[in-house]
This record gives C-alpha cells, sequence and structure tokens, in this order.
C-alpha cells in the first residue's frame, strides 16, 4: 500500500469532512449542529449502516498509511484530529450503538434537522419553507427504520424517556404548523398541512409500538468500562481513567461548594436580584452586557474580539418553537458559511417557573453570554470556523469547547467582572458545582452505576436545580457518554496547559497571546495543544492508538 504525504493525507481529510457531513447523526447537543449538503438525505437502514461501516473501514486505511512521523508537529496535529474523528464513528456505531439500542436516537432523526432549521433567525422564503417540508417528509422513513434496528435490542430506559418526549407531539406540532402557516411561502401551506400529518402519525405510531414492547426491552444502557476507556483515549483524546475522572469531579464538586460558601459569605446584605420584568428589558440589559464584556476583555488585555465578529443577541422564543423548545438548546451559534450573522439565543417569558439556566438569565445575563456567547460558544466557534486549516474547522469534540465555555466563566470572575455583582459571583460558583456534579454523574450512567432516575435526582437536590432541567441533563447525558465530563475536564485541562505554558515560557509568556492561541484552534483537543504550542508530547504519546476497534 502507498505511503500518503501530507498533501495525500489532506484529500483524505476533505473527502472525509464531505462524507461526515452527510452521515454525522442528528442529537440534542446543540454544539455538534454541522451544515448538511444541498442533497443530504440521510438513511439509517440497516444496509445504509452497514455501508457505513465499510467506508468508515476504508478511511481507517487510508489514515494508517499516512505516515507523519516526520511531518512537523503541527501537521502530526491534524493527524491525530482526523484520527479522533474516525474513533468517534466507530464509536457511533459500533460500541454506543445508538441507532440499535436508543429509540431517542430517531426522535432526533426524524425531528432534528426540522427543529434546527426553525432556529435560523432568516425569512421563510421558498428555500427555507422547502427545506422544512422536506425534513418532515423524511420522518415516517426514519422512524420505519428505527422500527427495523430495534426491534430485538431496543434498551427500556431510552424507550421510556422517549415515549415521555413524545406526549401530546401531536397537538405539539399541529401548534408549530398553525403558527409557521403565515410566515411561509405562499402556496406551500398544504405540503406543510400534509407533510405534518403524516410525520405525526409515524411519531404516534413509534410511540405506541416502544410501549408494546417495553415490558421484554433490556435495562442495560451503560457502555461500560471498556467502552468508556475507548472514547476518552481514542475520541476526546484524554489521559484519563474513569476512576480519575470521578476524583477530578469530587474535589472540584468540593472547591465550588467551599467558595460558593465565601460568596455567600460576601454577599451577605447585598439586595438580591430581580428578575426582569419582560423580554424586551432582558434584550436590552443582554446586549448592553455583551458590549461591556467585549470592551473588558480589550481593557483588562485577556483576549481579542476581531472586529469582524458579529454579535450575541437574545431573541423571545417565537411561537413556533415553544411546542418542541425541549427537544434541544433554543439557540443559534451560526456556521462556517453564517458569520456576518448574530448567534442567538431564545428567551422565554420571565416568570416564577424558569428553568435554572433560563432562570439565571433573567437574573443578570452576563453568567450566561460568558459561557454560551462572548467569549464562550459563540465567539470561540466563529473564530474556529475563520481557520485557515479545514481540518481544524469542522473537527469537533465537546472536551475542548464546553472546557473553554466553563474556563472561561471562572476567567472571567477572576479578572473582576462580576465584582460589581455579589449575588451574581453565587450564581457562577453554583454553575461550577453544576459542572463538577456532572462528572459524576456522566461516569456512573457510562458504568452502569446510576439510573436516569438516579442521576435526575442527584442533580436536583446537590446542585440545587429544577427537577425539569435536572431530568432533561440525566437523558442527555445518559444517550451522550462523555459529554458531562468536558466542562470539567476540558476546564482543568486548560488550567493546566495554562500554567505549564507560564511556567515554561518564563518573562516570555503573554496572557493574551495564549488565549488568542487556545480560542483560534478551541475545536482541538487540550493534549493537542500542548504538544502543539509547548512541545509537550507526554499524553499525546499514550492516546488515539486504537483507531479501527472492532466491537
Amino acid at each position: 500500500m502507498i505511503k500518503l504525504d501530507y498533501h495525500g493525507f489532506t484529500q483524505l481529510a476533505g473527502d472525509f469532512w464531505e462524507w461526515r457531513a452527510f452521515h454525522q447523526p442528528n442529537g440534542s447537543d446543540d454544539l455538534p449542529r454541522i451544515e448538511r449538503p444541498r442533497d443530504w438525505d440521510p438513511d439509517w437502514s440497516r444496509s445504509a449502516v452497514k455501508k457505513q461501516r465499510s467506508d468508515l473501514g476504508r478511511f481507517e486505511e487510508r489514515w494508517r498509511n499516512c505516515d507523519g512521523s516526520g511531518w512537523p508537529i503541527p501537521q502530526q496535529v491534524d493527524h491525530r484530529l482526523i484520527g479522533s474523528a474516525l474513533a468517534r464513528v466507530r464509536w457511533e456505531l459500533d460500541v454506543l450503538r445508538s441507532w440499535e439500542l436508543n429509540p431517542r436516537f430517531y426522535l432526533y432523526q426524524a425531528l432534528g434537522a426540522f427543529f434546527e432549521e426553525l432556529l435560523k433567525n432568516r425569512p421563510f422564503d421558498g428555500e427555507r419553507t422547502a427545506a422544512i417540508v422536506k425534513c418532515l417528509e423524511r420522518a415516517p422513513r426514519m422512524l420505519a427504520d428505527g422500527k427495523a434496528n430495534l426491534a430485538q435490542t431496543a434498551v427500556r430506559p431510552f424507550a421510556a424517556v422517549t415515549i415521555e418526549i413524545l406526549r401530546d407531539i401531536g397537538p405539539r406540532l399541529l401548534t408549530v404548523v398553525r403558527e409557521l402557516k403565515p410566515l411561509i411561502t405562499s402556496g406551500s401551506a398544504g405540503q406543510l398541512d400534509s407533510s405534518a400529518e403524516a410525520a405525526i402519525s409515524a411519531l404516534q405510531g413509534f410511540r405506541d409500538w416502544l410501549e408494546h414492547r417495553l415490558p421484554v426491552m433490556s435495562e442495560e444502557m451503560g457502555v461500560e468500562r471498556e467502552g468508556y476507556s475507548f472514547f476518552l483515549r481514542n475520541v476526546a483524546l484524554m489521559p484519563f481513567a474513569p476512576e480519575q475522572l470521578l476524583a477530578m469531579g469530587a474535589q472540584e464538586w468540593e472547591r465550588s461548594v467551599a467558595f460558593e460558601a465565601l460568596a455567600s459569605e460576601r454577599a451577605k446584605g447585598a439586595p438580591e436580584l430581580e428578575l426582569v420584568p419582560d423580554q424586551a428589558v432582558q434584550m436590552t440589559r443582554e446586549e448592553e452586557a455583551e458590549q461591556a464584556i467585549r470592551r473588558f476583555l480589550e481593557a483588562e488585555n485577556i483576549l481579542t474580539v476581531p472586529s469582524w465578529m458579529a454579535h450575541y443577541r437574545n431573541l423571545p422564543v417565537p411561537a413556533y418553537i415553544e411546542p418542541l423548545a425541549e427537544l434541544s438548546v433554543l439557540d443559534d451559534l451560526t456556521s462556517a458559511t453564517r458569520l456576518g450573522e448574530d448567534g442567538l439565543r431564545y428567551i422565554p417569558k420571565p416568570s416564577g417557573t424558569l428553568g435554572y439556566f433560563e432562570r439565571s438569565a433573567a437574573l443578570d445575563p452576563r453568567p450566561l453570554i460568558v459561557h454560551e456567547g462572548v467569549p464562550g460558544h459563540f465567539l470561540q466557534f466563529s473564530l474556529s470556523w475563520a481557520h485557515e486549516n479545514s481540518i481544524r474547522r469542522f473537527y469537533y469534540d465537546s472536551g475542548p469547547n464546553e472546557g473553554i465555555g466553563f474556563y472561561a466563566e471562572e476567567m472571567m470572575l477572576q479578572a473582576g467582572l462580576f465584582d460589581d455583582s455579589p449575588r451574581t459571583r453565587e450564581i457562577v460558583y453554583n454553575f461550577m458545582r453544576l459542572r463538577a456534579l456532572r462528572v459524576e454523574v456522566d461516569v456512573k450512567l457510562a458504568l452502569g452505576s446510576f439510573t436516569i432516575d438516579d442521576a435526575t435526582d442527584y442533580l436536583r437536590t446537590r446542585t440545587p436545580m429544577d427537577y425539569d432541567t435536572a431530568r432533561a441533563e440525566a437523558i442527555l447525558f445518559a444517550s451522550m457518554p462523555g459529554q458531562a465530563i468536558s466542562y470539567q475536564t476540558g476546564k482543568l485541562q486548560i488550567v493546566r496547559f495554562l500554567a505549564e505554558a507560564r511556567q515554561k515560557m518564563g518573562s516570555q509568556f503573554n496572557l493574551r497571546a495564549f488565549h488568542d492561541y487556545l480560542w483560534k484552534n478551541g475545536n482541538v483537543p487540550i493534549s493537542l495543544l500542548r504538544w502543539e504550542y509547548l512541545g509537550l508530547d507526554d499524553e499525546v504519546a499514550t492516546l488515539g492508538v486504537d483507531v479501527g476497534l472492532q466491537k
């Protein structure tokens, strides 16, 4: 077999990203959302999965035939990134196996693209209307494939939560359609009605099918230690064992509780934060706060925000989105071809029943802006999507992305952004408590020592948070092992990386330059960034060696 040089490797990478854009499954996490090719027509029939495996095997073979040992370190980093991306597909197909174990998977193949299309803040022109109708038209086929693939292997806890999510799906989807009709192009109402009717019938039939088969389904939903370790070392490129993660999470939870206690003591006598009176006021406050945060980053010499960068804004939840709000995070962080558009988070009306994160934003928008907007996900993704290296532009793993979002919170806390509001400092430390708890929840769900009910109760009582948010988090983390650890582990890796850089570079260390490098390359696992930035290969030498694992 002919060995590939770097040019041949970049061709492999381009071929893989094109293939991945077609085959990456939809999910409930907002960060992995991607742009799809115009001819995208997903297929999760058993024969299509077999074809995916065959294609993946050929990509893996091409990857192994790239001898990058003599390449410059940045090119070797790119090689490791594609290895990690290939391992993620292997993880999805052969270890996690959501396509044949988890009925919730098919809910997102049926409605995920439809929901993502609704989130865009664009006119409902002919092209967009056609895309919405097409998403609904394919839902019955997606669910029929689901029944065939799940018939002998569906897992009861996943089926039960899918039934929960599908409660009243008919009336909810009809409400979406009713609210869309005045907005879409004339002449499309009939297509929308017929496609929605077929989708509703299929969704309700899928729910009934699950309820009928529920008593005979398996209870086993974890990936167990071997599978979880494969994810850590080959997909996330994290040099940790599950037991180390538990110890790290426990220590950080204790630290967050201790510092939250200090923040509460400092806040004594300060007035409680009050909910905004309405969405208009919240939108104004958010806009002012985002601008102030940009000025703060510049004034304190923390991080560069380019002049071309769009803004992160709030909008009221549209009536055509609200009935499906529990499907995923209500935001649109744009994409590589939409860098001129503002990133958005849709906000509900202020009330006493707001969920955990929505309530925090209605009290003070800044903690959520810092994580989700600037300097967090929206800024980091925009910088990465503008990266001149397409390999780094399209690579995704939640470890660095969520790690940066979480690190940004404490970075801004320590830099003094919240010094004007002791009560807001309490919120930030409570966020820290939640992210530390997520580590234990993630590991124990993956290893099978937590049920979804256990995880719900644990998050609800030890954060504390409202039941609905805790339940949604538990369901997400059970379905996506390795996602919930990423906030805390990614942040800890960044802190270590910063400390090593400062120690090694001495007087040459520049905090702003370090952050600019980290944010621009924020899609890249931290173990690889240490190697590229500092020449430290102690972690990467033991990671990413099992691409092609068969289960």
